[in-house]
């Protein structure tokens, strides 16, 4: 290999973790803002965990640090294949490109800065096709403004031409409000563009060995919309359009044809928004926003095979990424439970709360998998616990009905003998827990876990985000609504009347024991009213009380 190439590839590796390394210092901010009704705040996280994939797969190989075409094949297989949510898997697509764009240059014995010119502009190509349906006023914006003013910009002075380059890039965010009205209303940027500018940054930061910070004024805002917009940033549930009434956030990875590929982005336009379709050599990393799960899915089984599938409830996903986000962080449940050293089986719990992974842990769970209704492990994720074990057998418990089908597609693809307990909910988790035993056979536990699970009757309250009807009349957007397997089983203005309305359902007359799992927005007044009442209702029930710190659910009950 030419110096040329040899310097390409240290430069190009250089700005992907100068750009990881900004995306993870300012994903916090980015995740806090948010623009649509229904909460979809994750872009920070999502473009920080696709940057951080694609600095694995370059580690993964030492070839990868010193051959061009390698490093790049292994940029475009890890924004591939790590991509989070829309706004990641479109970056990836401008990673991709950026990263075709050195090599050309460097093949051709042109500048670092023509390919960052080339890059830019090939990354805005792929990432404008993997769109179904683009917006103006969204990253693929700032991304085509930027690159158009890079084909202008001189080579003979890279220093210079990267710091107008990034104006640009900045002064292109800053006009998104103009372009989507949502953003203008929101008094925000797009958060997609924000992470674009950063990684432009990174281009500077490598180029400029005095580079100095500088201040980010368009990371700042006052979360008061129709003000004089000072440069903030949002995340949109979607960033091609208002979607608030699409329910649900479905991504998998996707082996399938380039001929299946066409029919299958047909179906998906009929079904759902915020579309976004990328891949290559026969793997394609599908996103889609969409009411109906199922369909979402099927489509991908007719044109291929689907795996790592992930389905997250918009209208939860803001307070409960807060948890998982920082669940490695201090004050976090330990991610890695109770050794397994010595056991017959061990077992893997998702959890959702800092208390709830405490619990857990102390019921003998040998690994705490962070997440729940929102924030769905990936298959990944599983998978890497289950590595993490040193047991033959192993029962995954993942406690909400999104997380099943993960679970099932990690007990698949494991060399290990993993059966996953259907548990929907925290309690079922619990009441499972009650019948582990780690020396018994994984066989022997999961009889007895089942038997468990069925003697529990679980219930939660959480509160509507928006407006709706149920079986017995409307429900207000601020309503406290009681929920159990049949569905919808109360609805009340006030916490405490809407948990005792869901009680009276769900307790019955053989009952012994109710356990309360305080989460976000109980309150000491709220637990103390409701054992209060129980008790002068059902005197014979005993209570248990404990801390869960779920976000969205105030309580979680549980009656055996």
């Amino acid at each position: 290999m030419d110096h040329a190439q040899e310097l390409s590839v240290k430069q190009l590796i250089a700005v992907v973790e100068a750009a990881a390394e900004l995306l993870e210092r300012f994903k916090g901010p980015i995740n806090r803002l948010n623009v649509y009704p229904v909460p979809d705040g994750d872009t920070g996280s999502n473009l920080s965990l696709t940057f951080q994939s694609v600095l694995h797969e370059i580690r993964s190989s030492d070839e990868n640090s010193v051959d061009l075409k390698a490093c790049v094949g292994a940029i475009s297989k890890g924004a591939l294949m790590g991509a989070r949510g829309n706004s990641g898997v479109i970056f990836s697509q401008i990673v991709r490109g950026f990263a075709e764009g050195i090599k050309y240059a460097a093949d051709s014995e042109s500048s670092f800065f023509r390919g960052i010119a080339l890059g830019i502009e090939r990354g805005s190509e792929l990432a404008d096709k993997a769109v179904l349906k683009p917006v103006e006023g969204t990253i693929l914006t700032v991304a085509r403004q930027t690159a158009s003013m890079a084909k202008s910009l001189p080579e003979d002075d890279p220093l210079a031409s990267v710091y107008r380059l990034r104006s640009g890039a900045v002064e292109a965010l800053l006009n998104t409000p103009r372009l989507l009205p949502i953003l203008a209303e929101a008094n925000v940027v797009d958060a997609g563009g924000a992470g674009f500018v950063l990684f432009v940054d990174a281009i500077a930061m490598v180029l400029d060995p005095d580079y100095q910070d500088w201040e980010r004024t368009w990371l700042e805002t006052s979360g008061e919309a129709g003000g004089e917009l000072t440069g903030t940033l949002a995340e949109q549930g979607s960033q091609f359009g208002d979607v608030s009434d699409l329910k649900y956030e479905v991504m998998y990875l996707l082996e399938a044809t380039d001929a299946a590929i066409e029919g299958f982005r047909e179906v998906w336009a009929g079904i759902g928004d915020s579309i976004v379709v990328v891949g290559q050599n026969g793997l394609w990393n599908c996103h889609i926003h969409t009411d109906d799960i199922g369909a979402s899915i099927e489509a991908g089984i007719e044109a291929g095979r689907p795996r790592n599938i992930r389905v997250t409830d918009l209208s939860e996903q803001v307070s409960e990424e807060r948890w998982v986000v920082a669940a490695h962080g201090s004050g976090a449940p330990d991610p890695h439970g109770v050794s397994d050293e010595g056991s017959v089986t061990a077992v893997i719990a998702v959890a959702n709360g800092e208390g709830i992974g405490r619990i857990f842990r102390s019921m003998g769970v040998n690994r705490i998998v962070m997440g729940g209704q929102s924030m769905n492990p990936s298959t990944a994720d599983l998978a890497m616990a289950l590595d993490e074990l040193e047991a033959n057998e192993v029962i995954i418990l993942p406690n909400n009905p999104n997380i099943i089908p993960v679970a099932q597609l990690a007990a698949e693809l494991s060399s290990r003998k993993v059966l996953v307990l259907p548990t929907s909910s925290v309690i079922e988790g619990f009441a499972a827990l009650m019948e582990f035993d780690p020396a018994a056979e994984i066989s022997e536990n999961v009889e007895t876990m089942v038997r468990s699970v069925e003697k529990v009757v679980a219930g939660e309250v959480t509160r509507a985000v928006r407006s709706s009807k149920w079986a017995e009349g409307r429900i207000a957007k601020g309503d406290f609504i009681g929920i159990g397997k049949e569905g919808i089983l109360a609805v009340e203005s006030s916490l405490v009347e809407a948990s005792k309305r869901l009680l009276d359902v769900i307790i019955f007359p053989t009952a012994e024991i109710v356990t309360m799992i305080e989460g976000e927005g109980s309150t000491q007044g709220a637990t103390r009213e409701l054992t209060e009442w129980i008790a002068a209702k059902w005197p014979h029930l005993e209570v248990e009380i404990h801390h869960g710190g779920q976000p969205l659910y105030p309580f979680l009950f549980g009656v055996e």
